[in-house]
């Protein structure tokens, strides 16, 4: 009896100790009733990553990290078991990649599955990766702003303290004397403004026939535009014809001409010729002259005393009426 009681406490216990076991393990990510395949992983760190770690496909949970250990003495890196309870087919090719479940940092593995055909055995090492957190790259993004941003600040005090250097008293006074001078400035022209408004107001009507005289040149243009057209077109022929003139032989004619002109001129002033002695001697001149008022006197007095030259009597004329004067 006593044995048998003996042997109850030991199944208990062994029961018990078996049962602390199974239940250690569980809470390391270790399933002792399932049978598990085992890959592993190689990073730079863990990256936060902690024991029973989930480890998911595509979102869905297929595994726990079970070990974290360096991969040697003489190396810093890191080489992480992991238990695959899933029988989904994973290529040998696959990233096993550290990524952020949440803001808070919880850190998760994430199989990438690849495109090979051939499936990755149990105890095959897969590629070892990982994603930034959020905070991360948020921390990756504002650091550019803040650099910039303490590079702006920085501009801003430098530029504060030159004002300050610049803005002394007399800088102060020239540029409220620049303020009353443009003020002044604007004033003026406002008053010209004024006044240029007032002319134009007043010279209205002289501009409304101005604009209405050019309104009826331009109608008056816009009614002869036929006869303007005709002008142009006899102007068009007039060119035509001028253009087809032989002027250039014309001209030609009347420069001979003028030579010729030229030559006897300049022969009558030599001298030369009846009309060149006519005309330069002096003496031939005043000949002709009294020659002249001869013969003026003779048809004078041929006028008076017809008979002296002209009779026609039977008996001839007495000696007395012959003499010339009577």
């Amino acid at each position: 009896m006593k044995i048998r009681r003996e042997v109850l406490l030991g199944i208990f216990g062994l029961v018990t100790v078996s049962m602390f076991v199974i239940s250690v393990n569980f809470l390391k990510g270790k399933d002792l009733l399932n049978r598990n395949r085992t890959f592993y992983a190689i990073y730079d760190g863990t990256a936060g990553i902690q024991d029973a770690a989930p480890i998911s496909i595509n979102g869905l949970g297929v595994g726990k990290v079970t070990d974290m250990r360096f991969v040697s003495d003489q190396s810093s890196k890191v080489i992480i078991k992991l238990s695959i309870y899933n029988n989904i087919f994973i290529p040998s090719n696959s990233i096993a990649r550290i990524f952020s479940l949440d803001l808070l940092g919880t850190k998760n593995i994430e199989i990438v599955l690849g495109d090979s055909k051939i499936a990755a055995n149990d105890g095959d090492t897969l590629v070892g990766g990982s994603q930034m957190s959020i905070t991360d790259e948020l921390g990756q993004q504002v650091a550019p702003i803040k650099a910039k941003t303490e590079k702006l600040l920085a501009s801003l005090d430098t530029m504060v303290n030159v004002m300050q250097k610049v803005l002394n008293s007399e800088t102060r006074k020239n540029i409220d004397a620049s303020f009353i001078s443009i003020r002044t400035t604007l004033s003026n022209l406002e008053s010209t403004t004024y006044n240029l408004d007032t002319l134009v107001y007043g010279q209205r009507k002289r501009m409304e026939r101005i604009l209405f005289n050019i309104e009826s040149i331009t109608e008056n243009f816009r009614e002869n535009d036929k006869n303007i057209s005709n002008i142009l077109t006899n102007f068009s022929n007039i060119s035509d014809t001028l253009a087809k003139a032989n002027i250039a032989g014309t001209l030609k004619n009347v420069n001979s001409i003028l030579t010729q002109v030229a030559g006897i001129t300049e022969k009558i002033d030599n001298g030369q010729g009846s009309l060149g002695l006519l005309v330069n001697d002096q003496k031939l001149y005043d000949n002709l002259i009294k020659s002249t008022a001869q013969l003026n006197a003779l048809i004078e007095d041929m006028k008076l005393n017809p008979h002296r030259y002209v009779n026609f009597s039977v008996f001839p004329p007495s000696k007395k009426r012959m003499e010339y004067g009577n």
